[in-house]
């Protein structure tokens, strides 16, 4: 790799100080334990946001249930909560194992995200929220709405009367766009969902349905998160929703994890000191999985263990957090192309927000090659019958990152976790798949095939 200054030292300087930089950009999978991580309770004196404030959003949630279950019928089996089944997934476990010749102790379960309703994807959560919560901004402010109100009026002329002269703005790589741009059009805000030149077409195509504004560009997210700012600033009616920096983004995800907490209660599976929780969550410019950690964190304390995980070609926060540089560095400038078939994931610069506020929370990152994602889904379709999208299944390959790298090897001594790990519980956290069209999930399918069949003629 070229010698390039990065930062104010050589790539060659950060490779020396931080050895597992030399792998990451030459590609290959690598699995990272966390140094700076803390105790729970020591972590959180440097963070300023707590269960206060989470506990803020999930009632704002609940408040707006009453709409939500009126405008997107789907939900009235939830009474208009947007919340994924947690399903275990032993057949897929086995396939695992066998495929990767590691056994897997504990259980292994499958937060299906992949099945939220509006779309069908983890960033229901956020995005929704963070729209959720600025029109009731909007409409208290106008005298509209008061906490007290049955907010299924909002579902009137009125309503979309006062929304529709204001503008909401986003970038997206796919998934986060649909929740903004779904939720936004049916609140009636004018909204642009600005896309970056990895977003799947079909994602781009159901938002115009939708009414909303695409803009594309042929550069990454990041030139597509400049865009979507600079359109925001220049309008004062204009909302934008900064996936790098939202505190309201990060915050709608946090909630996920009280609501975990109960459907673990109800299979009956213990997470205490004895029973560790093994999280892993896939990640772009990381408001999603930041979010959702953090929120395990507040619920499980030091009994869980997050981990971030990225394509091999754009591993932005696992370099972010190696090098302690978070938002100052990119993929690219260590020469990775941040090209990656996990469209969700194609994020090149990570959120300086989330990686501050998981610096000592987060207890690891590992990356995956795109090969493996496919591989994955086909053997997830054909073992339990869950279609995700090829970024959803980063989560799946967690537990065996974990237990056969040297780093995870050592994690799991130093935390006094080897003679927990037959109690153990490994939650893959798939993050979307629901919406993508048939056909399309056809091609990913036999994609996920031929690879399996080169790599295991004999299976």
């Amino acid at each position: 790799m070229e010698n390039k200054i990065v930062q104010g030292k050589s790539t060659g300087e950060w490779e020396r100080q931080f050895p597992v930089i030399s792998d990451i950009v030459s590609t290959k999978e690598v699995f990272w334990a966390n140094p700076k991580v803390r105790k729970f309770s020591s972590a959180m004196k440097n963070i300023s946001l707590g269960e206060k404030d989470v506990k803020d959003a999930e009632k704002r949630l609940k408040r707006f249930a009453p709409y939500i279950m009126k405008v997107f019928p789907e939900t009235q089996k939830t009474g208009g909560i947007i919340e994924s089944p947690t399903a275990k997934i032993p057949f897929m476990q086995r396939k695992i194992e066998a495929m990767f010749d590691e056994k897997l102790p504990g259980q292994m379960i499958l937060k299906c995200d992949n099945e939220l309703a509006i779309s069908g994807s983890i960033k229901a959560r956020g995005g929704i929220y963070e729209v959720l919560k600025h029109a009731e901004d909007l409409a208290v402010k106008n005298n509209l709405l008061k906490e007290n109100d049955d907010y299924s009026v909002i579902d009137s002329s009125e309503f979309r009367k006062l929304f529709s002269k204001y503008s909401i703005a986003v970038a997206s790589t796919g998934n986060l766009g649909l929740s903004i741009g779904i939720m936004s059009a049916k609140l009636g805000f004018k909204v642009y969902v600005h896309m970056s030149a990895d977003a799947r077409q079909w994602k781009k195509d159901l938002l115009r349905s939708k009414g909303v504004t695409v803009v594309e560009y042929k550069e990454d997210y990041s030139r597509a998160i400049v865009e979507a700012r600079r359109q925001s600033l220049q309008d004062p009616d204009m909302y934008f929703v900064d996936d790098e920096n939202s505190t309201d983004l990060f915050l709608g995800y946090a909630v996920a994890a009280y609501r975990l907490k109960n459907q673990l209660e109800e299979m009956n599976i213990a997470v205490d000191e004895n029973h560790p929780l093994f999280v892993y969550l896939p990640c772009g410019v990381g408001g999603g999985p930041g979010g959702v950690a953090f929120g395990l964190k507040l619920v499980f304390k030091d009994n869980v263990h997050c981990f971030f995980a990225e394509p091999t070609h754009s591993p932005c926060m696992l370099l972010g957090l190696v090098t302690g540089l978070h938002d100052k560095v990119c993929v690219q400038d260590f020469g990775i192309d941040g090209i990656t078939e996990a469209d969700g994931l194609a994020v090149g610069r990570a959120s300086k927000f989330v990686g501050k506020t998981m610096e000592e929370l987060i207890s690891g990152c590992y990356t995956v090659k795109d090969e493996k994602l496919y591989m994955l889904l086909s053997t997830l379709i054909d073992s339990e019958n869950i279609s995700l999208e090829p970024s959803a299944l980063a989560g799946v390959l967690g537990s065996v990152q974990l237990l056969k790298s040297k780093a995870g090897k050592k994690y799991i001594k130093d935390n006094n976790l080897k003679d927990k790990m037959e109690n153990s519980c490994h939650i893959a956290w798939a993050t979307g798949g629901s919406m993508v069209p048939e056909e399309v999930m056809k091609s990913y399918y036999r994609k996920g095939r031929d690879i399996l069949h080169r790599r295991f003629p004999d299976r």
